[in-house]
């Protein structure tokens, strides 16, 4: 992968063309590789292309943090890291091999380490970015002691381009875990699994991922030899071939393209709300995945009353809201961070919410 090249000149193209569309009265949709393109509302505005703003600022694998252009493919910054034994500690999806760093930190998907390691909101030191004025904006570091602005840097993380163009990003890393082992366990029920887990939670067990689906429970066991076979040994369940890669690229039987696919965020002790539905249960019990046809609204109030939201992931109708409705003071509070960073609007406009 290139390191320290010079991209003043895609910048500047950059800020001329935010400029010439906010004159205009025109909109923008930020694309980067596209392999998240889908997630969110379809909008229809100006398409730019920012993938070629690419490269490596700078890595010490010794300082575990990772500074980078938005363009950087995914893939080959992960391939970079395990040449050094580290990795991202949220394990994101890629959904395709043109994904981008920056489609990673403006959707803020995570997989199936993200409920024992933290999302990439946790990770993120600083970023770079363009706003509706065609302004560079810097927030917080390239080192983890420094913490200024370490707020507004999150607030780039699953804004999904809403508040302008992230053109860099610093991201703290994690070495690989010495080892890994995959246990499985039948639990005829969702509840019975959501239980289980739960109780887990409140042990020493180095777990990392966990996940159940048409009565068989699946845990990820992540540390040191000595640590890990330690818990198996204590936890019983029969060793099994992991398939956290293909949970997390959503290429399992379960993630049926032909069908909607819905994301219920809920606490995660919550019992069931769908008994005699196919569901797909992870982040011990805090994500649980549907697919198939459902109705949403009813759906979106009953997760509303216990405390969680409903995400229509892909797949739905083109008149259901992709994500769960915000009450009025919240919606309020979201439109008045777009409109500091992006006064006239132009960024993905309506990608979350109306507004926004």
């Amino acid at each position: 992968m290139q390191t320290e090249i010079d991209d003043v000149s895609i910048e500047d193209e950059l800020r001329t063309q935010i400029r010439a569309v906010a004159a205009n009265g025109a909109e923008i949709e930020i694309i980067g590789g596209g392999s998240k393109r889908f997630y969110g509302q379809a909008i229809e505005a100006l398409p730019i292309d920012v993938s070629a703003h690419s490269g490596i600022i700078d890595y010490d694998p010794a300082e575990l943090v990772i500074t980078l252009r938005a363009g950087c493919k995914l893939l080959d910054v992960e391939a970079l890291l395990a040449q050094n034994r580290q990795m991202f500690g949220f394990e994101p999806p890629c959904f395709g091999v043109d994904a981008t760093i920056g489609g990673m930190v403006a959707t803020g998907l995570a997989g199936p380490r993200r409920a024992y390691a933290g999302s990439i909101r946790d990770f993120v030191l600083g970023v770079k970015m363009l706003d509706g004025r065609a302004e560079v904006l810097q927030f917080g570091g390239r080192v983890i002691k420094n913490v200024a602005g370490f707020d507004a840097s999150r607030l780039m993380v699953g804004a999904l381009g809403t508040l302008g163009i992230i053109l860099e990003v610093s991201i703290r890393v994690i070495p690989v875990y010495e080892t890994e082992l995959t246990l499985s366990y039948e639990h005829a029920s969702a509840d019975e699994h959501i239980r289980w887990i739960n109780g887990l939670g409140s042990k020493p067990y180095p777990i990392s991922a966990s996940q159940w689906q048409a009565g068989r429970s699946q845990l990820r066991l992540s540390g040191s030899e000595q640590g890990v076979s330690q818990a198996a040994k204590l936890l019983g369940g029969d060793s099994i071939e992991p398939g956290w890669q293909a949970l997390k690229e959503q290429q399992l039987d379960f993630f049926d393209p032909k069908r909607p696919l819905s994301r219920i965020s809920l606490p995660p002790t919550s019992p069931d709300l769908l008994p005699d539905t196919a569901q797909l249960i992870e982040w011990g019990g805090a994500e649980r995945w549907c697919c198939g046809d459902i109705d949403v609204v009813a759906l979106r109030e009953q997760v509303a009353s216990a405390g969680g939201g409903l995400c229509a992931f892909r797949g739905h109708a083109a008149e259901v809201p992709i994500f769960h409705p915000l009450p009025a003071a919240m919606l309020k509070l979201q439109r008045n961070i777009k409109s500091s960073f992006d006064p006239a609007g132009i960024f993905n406009p309506g990608k979350i919410y109306p507004g926004l």
